[in-house]
């Protein structure tokens, strides 16, 4: 009942999100496996049965995808997502109406296996970006939810890897006192935490400021931090220095970490320590791009100058940013320069 209450107040939450659709789809499988798995209940038949069994089987997938819509912000479903959905919740039905479960234990065995997979793919996510989000409230609740919902994946589906059959009584009883204490932990956060500080804004503002009435504004001393925070950026181009991290800005910049992320969040409007450095790093490449005097340098170089690591991100970034390709920005200005009769030496 607790998940469900968590899926429901997601929908009517969050439902325009992706990352609110996600969390409640989770929520209806932890549900679902929970009532498919208990041991005092015979397993559902007929068409309950199978969105019972389907849900259950799939909702690693869902963890995972829910982990990248939690903290990417700019994060966009794949068909492919649908595709692997509808595969595996197949199997699942397979699985779990077989009339001789021996003859699909394999596949019994690989669908655990891919919950094990899945929910690491989820953890990984947690780890690899949980570092570069600047939202403090948001940093604790989402790791908290993302790992220990992915140690109850792996704990879950240890026995369909091993082959072993049903869990004891006491097993599942473990397991259910687990999921309890999670649902209830979520459903309370759920009911006193600001909505901005839970999920990703809606498409189109992820850059918005947050507002959060639990949370006191910016002041004096503070929005003075801001200033010189911007003047360093811009006049020092610390965005340019090679592994720059937040833990390492907070040195140069003699705060604390927790403060620094405090002034670029609630005073400058990121909710990603990445977005804050792009900011600066694509207004850098633009210049370098429209620049009439290095119009032979290569967009390679312009974007490592940025303060980029590689071409790949820099383009996805410029295009994701400007509508158009770094070289598609160039041509156009070089075209603009050219036709107001300047001369141009086009690469």
């Amino acid at each position: 009942m607790l998940l469900l209450l968590v899926g429901l107040l997601l929908i009517r939450d969050y439902g325009r999100t992706a990352a609110g659709r996600l969390g409640a789809l989770f929520a209806a499988g932890a549900a679902a496996h929970a009532l498919w798995n208990a041991a005092a209940l015979s397993h559902p038949s007929g068409v309950f049965g199978a969105v019972l069994v389907g849900l259950s089987a799939t909702n690693s997938l869902v963890l995972w995808v829910f982990a990248r819509a939690l903290f990417d912000d700019g994060h966009r479903a794949q068909w492919w997502y649908a595709l692997l959905w509808g595969v595996i919740a197949g199997a699942g039905i397979l699985c779990g109406f077989a009339l001789h479960p021996g003859g699909v234990q394999w596949l019994s065995q690989i669908l655990a296996l891919q919950s094990v997979i899945f929910a690491f793919l989820a953890g990984a996510q947690t780890l690899a970006t949980w570092r570069a989000d600047l939202v403090e409230p948001r940093r604790r609740l989402r790791l908290f939810i993302v790992i220990t919902a992915a140690a109850y994946t792996v704990v879950t589906a240890a026995s369909g890897v091993s082959g072993a059959g049903a869990p004891p009584l006491t097993v599942a009883v473990a397991e259910a006192a687990v999921l309890l204490c999670l649902a209830a932990v979520v459903a309370y956060s759920m009911l006193r935490i600001s909505g901005n500080d839970l999920l990703t804004a809606a498409p189109g503002r992820q850059l918005a400021v947050v507002v959060d009435n639990a949370t006191s504004p910016l002041d004096q001393a503070e929005l003075e931090s801001v200033a010189r925070l911007k003047r360093v950026m811009a006049v020092e181009r610390l965005y340019r220095r090679d592994g720059l991290t937040i833990g390492r800005l907070a040195e140069l910049q003699n705060v604390p970490e927790y403060k620094l992320r405090r002034l670029i969040n609630r005073g400058l409007g990121y909710r990603n320590f990445t977005q804050f450095l792009n900011h600066y790093r694509l207004a850098d490449a633009k210049a370098a791009l429209a620049d009439p005097s290095q119009p032979g340098k290569s967009i390679l170089n312009i974007a490592l100058e940025a303060g980029f690591n590689s071409l790949g991100p820099f383009n996805r970034a410029f295009k994701a940013a400007n509508g158009v390709t770094p070289g598609e920005f160039r041509r156009g200005h070089i075209g603009a320069a050219t036709a107001a009769g300047e001369p141009q030496r086009i690469q």
